[in-house]
């Protein structure tokens, strides 16, 4: 039972950090003084791909999930800025086999909450929405950005599998937005840093994990205000964990494509629906996700 506990622990490390957003017009202009609220509802499923000298087969998961999202721009420096704070919730259910041994494990809870924060370096500044309504102006942004994943998730150091991941994570990114009459190319490329989970089952090992790299590129049309459609991809590599100080496992190499759209249902209101799906994997998880999101704003009106 022993081989099949650390399979297990194997998938949830998978499931915590292979999901990898495909967020297609992040840098995009928008008036400050803007506040937003979202409710997103997704799922993850699919099979996840280990060495073969651990021989794991037959490893699945399903996960639920959805998420409360609040934020707001603002001006930063003259530059247009962004702050978003999420609260995520997951529900899933995870099985594998280590030779002739199989078992599941099914967990629901608290995920670790995120918080992000962005600013345009480049071709956005501040504007009101009065000012930006005025100014139809398009040409490229430069954006930087800061993604903070906060251990705020369930815990507990006796379990395997866990909703939380009891670290931090830090994500710092530069994104390029290039607009082309009524296409959007963005590109942006980032890496994920985690501080160590010294409370690792049984409480007393101390897990971490190598940086991972990653990088996503969109190509998006706009058919009117607010109604558009996007073509995603992503690759992260590495992001290899050690058990106290061991060597590294689980070292990945995964790219994904999908695709997005943003429908206008009112006013102040909007749909967005969103699939992806694994294309190459090495080591690591070959999720198919999707997800629909309503986002409903309102502007200062100064």
């Amino acid at each position: 039972m022993g081989r099949m506990l650390f399979l297990l622990s194997l998938l949830a490390h998978v499931i915590a950090v292979s999901a990898q957003e495909l967020e297609p017009r992040a840098y995009s202009r928008s008036p400050v003084g803007t506040t937003f609220v979202e409710m997103v509802l997704g799922n993850s499923s699919g099979g996840i791909t280990f060495d073969p000298s651990l021989t794991v087969t037959n490893a699945h998961a399903n996960v639920y999930s959805g998420a409360l999202a609040l934020g707001q721009t603002f001006p930063f420096f003259r530059r247009q800025a962004r702050l978003t704070v999420a609260l995520p919730y997951a529900w899933g259910r995870i099985s594998g086999q280590v030779g002739e041994e199989s078992g599941s494990i099914t967990r629901s809870g608290l995920a670790d909450s995120a918080i992000h924060f962005s600013v345009n370096l480049y071709g956005s500044p501040a504007l009101w929405p009065r000012e930006f309504a005025a100014s139809s102006q398009r040409s490229l942004l430069i954006g930087t950005s800061l993604t903070v994943d906060a251990p705020t998730g369930q815990y507990s150091p006796t379990k395997l599998i866990n909703i939380g991941t009891n670290r931090w994570a830090l994500k710092p990114e530069l994104g390029f937005s290039y607009p082309v009459a009524r296409f959007d190319l963005d590109f942006y490329a980032g890496a994920w840093f985690f501080t160590d989970n010294a409370r690792f089952v049984p409480g007393t090992l101390t897990k971490s994990q190598d940086v991972l790299p990653s990088a996503q590129a969109h190509i998006s049309y706009t058919f009117r205000p607010k109604l558009w459609c996007a073509l995603d991809s992503t690759w992260y590599g590495d992001g290899a964990t050690h058990l106290d100080g061991g060597p590294p496992t689980g070292r990945q190499n995964s790219s994904r494509v999908g695709v997005t759209l943003s429908i206008p249902l009112a006013k102040q209101h909007s749909l967005k629906i969103a699939y992806s799906s694994g294309v190459t994997e090495r080591f690591g998880a070959n999720f198919r996700e999707v997800s629909i999101s309503w986002q409903h704003v309102w502007f200062d009106r100064r």
